[in-house]
Order: structure tokens, then C-alpha cells, then sequence
């Protein structure tokens, strides 16, 4: 059987806050279950002391019939916290933001609304330790900053140690004091956040003009109805662009199941992690299961500065809501 880790983390102190980071297939989500106990090692040991709460899904640990306020309690109970559920159950809805829908069945939130409840339970109650997955992807802008500076007064105040996995590099650097960097499951950098995101970016920055992403490691592949395949980029046989011209590219996907309303965005980073725009494709795409769909994609350059970029791909669905909800992401998808 293939190893997905090897010697990870050899030690987390109380107060500290680790960021995870790395390419798809890495190994940072498989790392997060482990310490969660949601998945048990093949070999080796982890000791835990303290109390953890996590978030590795949007929607993990809530039952879709139970109400918002039930589910609060549910989570408590399974974290052997229900007296600390009593006392500061007014405080977890007023910062979900969710009171209004608090008596409302969960299967019909909104994933935003998924999120900003189960931060708001994981955050609130007395564990010792923070395990959160990429949480704050789906929330809106107000709410990522109000839950990075969460987690900040909880470290520094509360002594809480932090466990946290993110593609986006500020995040990162706004909440962690130390990062490490994982490659195919190998632990290949820890210590200071700005080496781990400089050594992140240039594994990140390997210059193709053709991607193939069919055989980068995805969980439950096949419930994805849209899955990335690969990327070519057009009439260039390199990857270097002058300020101003347009890179032209085709994004390749499959659908697995029958997929509606599906649209495509690429976010784009320069070489230090800064985010510094997002690429919407214009049309939204419908296909039918097992059809193979080509795009056809331009990125307009006149506002870049020279340097190296890349940029993470996603394809998303719209729910009832009107939200996005990922399907399938890339990361690393091209670089230039």
C-alpha cells in the first residue's frame, strides 16, 4: 500500500500555531484526521493531551434534520462540554451571525452558514487544542477576518494551541508563528512561516505549458460532478508573457454526474503568496455525466507587475442560496 505521511510533526507546544501547507495530495487534510482520531495511523503514535475540537469539513458533526441550536448542543455533548454549551450558547449564535435561522433544520443553511456555526462552536468551547481545514474558504470577507482574529485572541489570551491548514498564504501569515510545508506526504520544511511559504511557492512555480491533473490525490473523486483534468496553455511554447499580452489557455473537465450551473474561477498569486486577483470564467457550464468539456479561458496582464505568478483552480456549484460550493480544486494549476 502507498504511504500518504511519514514523520510529520515530531512536537506541538500549548500556545502554538501551526500552519500546514502544501500541493494537492500532500498529505495536510490526512494529517488533520489523524490528530482528530477521525482516521487511525497504519504505524507510528501520536500522544494528545488536552481536548480537541475541529473542523475538516463544512458540516462535520452536524446532523442535517437536527436545528442549528440542537446541533450546538450535539457538538457540545460529543465533546463532553455540554455545562460549557449552557453558559455560552447566547455567545456562539451572536458571533455565527445565524440567529435568525438558529431554529431552522441545518440541511437547509447555506454552506456559509454550515461554516460560520461550527466555527463558532469550535471556537467557543473549552478545548485545548484548534484543528481547523481550510474553514474560512467558503465564509464571506467580514467573517474570515472576524474568525482569523478569533483564533488569534483565543491563542494569545486562552494559551489554545492551533492547527491550521490554508491555500491562502496571508492567512497564514496572520495567524501562525510557525509553518510547516509537506510534499507527497514528507514532511520537507518547519520553522519560520515566511521560509515555508517562500519554499510552498517555489515548489508551486514549476513553468509548463501543459498540466495534467487526473492523477492528483482527491477525496470521493467520484461524488465530484465536475473533476479538473488538466490545462494546456495555447500558441506558446513557454509560459512567459509580456506585460499586456493575453495568456490564452483550455481547461479540460469531466463530469461524473449530472452537473448544472457549474463555474470555474482561477485565483492568482505572485511568487510570495499574496493573492492579488481572481479570473471568473464567463459562462457557466451544464454536462452530462461521463461528457468530457473543454474551455476556453484569456488572462489579461496589463495590470501585473513583472515577476512569477501562479494560480490555483476551482470549480464550484451554486446552491439554493445563490453560494458557491466547491467541487474540485488545483493547486498548483499554472504557473507563468
Amino acid at each position: 500500500p502507498s504511504i500518504a505521511l511519514a514523520g510529520i510533526i515530531s512536537e506541538l507546544k500549548k500556545g502554538e500555531r501551526l500552519g500546514i501547507i502544501g500541493g494537492n495530495g500532500a498529505g495536510k487534510s490526512t494529517t488533520l484526521k489523524l490528530l482528530s482520531r477521525v482516521t487511525a495511523p497504519t504505524e507510528g503514535t501520536i500522544y494528545i493531551n488536552g481536548r480537541i475540537s475541529s473542523m475538516l469539513e463544512v458540516g462535520t458533526g452536524f446532523h442535517p434534520e437536527l436545528t442549528g441550536r440542537e446541533n450546538v448542543y450535539l457538538n457540545g455533548a460529543i465533546l463532553g462540554m455540554s455545562k460549557e454549551v449552557d453558559k455560552k450558547i447566547e455567545d456562539i449564535i451572536d458571533f455565527s451571525e445565524c440567529r435568525q435561522f438558529i431554529d431552522t433544520p441545518v440541511k437547509r443553511y447555506s454552506s456559509g452558514m454550515y461554516v460560520k456555526l461550527a466555527f463558532s462552536v469550535a471556537a467557543h468551547l473549552d478545548s485545548e487544542i484548534l484543528i481547523m481545514d481550510e474553514v474560512l474558504a467558503v465564509g464571506d470577507m467580514n467573517f474570515q477576518k472576524k474568525c482569523l482574529n478569533k483564533m488569534c485572541e483565543v491563542a494569545e489570551q486562552e494559551g489554545r494551541t492551533i492547527l491550521y491548514v490554508s491555500h491562502n498564504m496571508n492567512t497564514i501569515r496572520q495567524l501562525c508563528d510557525r509553518c510547516i510545508v509537506l510534499q507527497k506526504g514528507h514532511l520537507v520544511y518547519d520553522g519560520d512561516v515566511e521560509e515555508a511559504i517562500s519554499i510552498y511557492m517555489n515548489q508551486s512555480d514549476e513553468l509548463k505549458t501543459s498540466y495534467d491533473y487526473s492523477n492528483i490525490p482527491r477525496s470521493e473523486n467520484e461524488t465530484r460532478s465536475i473533476q479538473l483534468l488538466g490545462l494546456d496553455i495555447n500558441d506558446r511554447t513557454e509560459n512567459r508573457v509580456s506585460q499586456g499580452e493575453n495568456l490564452k489557455f483550455t481547461l479540460h473537465c469531466k463530469a461524473n454526474a449530472e452537473a448544472e450551473n457549474v463555474g470555474f474561477r482561477f485565483e492568482i498569486y505572485y511568487k510570495d503568496g499574496t493573492v492579488v486577483g481572481t479570473v471568473f470564467t464567463n459562462k457557466e457550464l451544464s454536462a452530462s455525466k461521463g461528457q468530457k468539456v473543454d474551455l476556453d479561458i484569456e488572462l489579461a496582464t496589463k495590470n501585473f507587475a513583472p515577476g512569477r505568478y501562479h494560480a490555483v483552480a476551482l470549480a464550484y456549484e451554486y446552491d439554493k442560496f445563490g453560494n458557491q460550493v466547491g467541487v474540485d480544486r488545483v493547486d498548483p494549476a499554472l504557473a507563468f
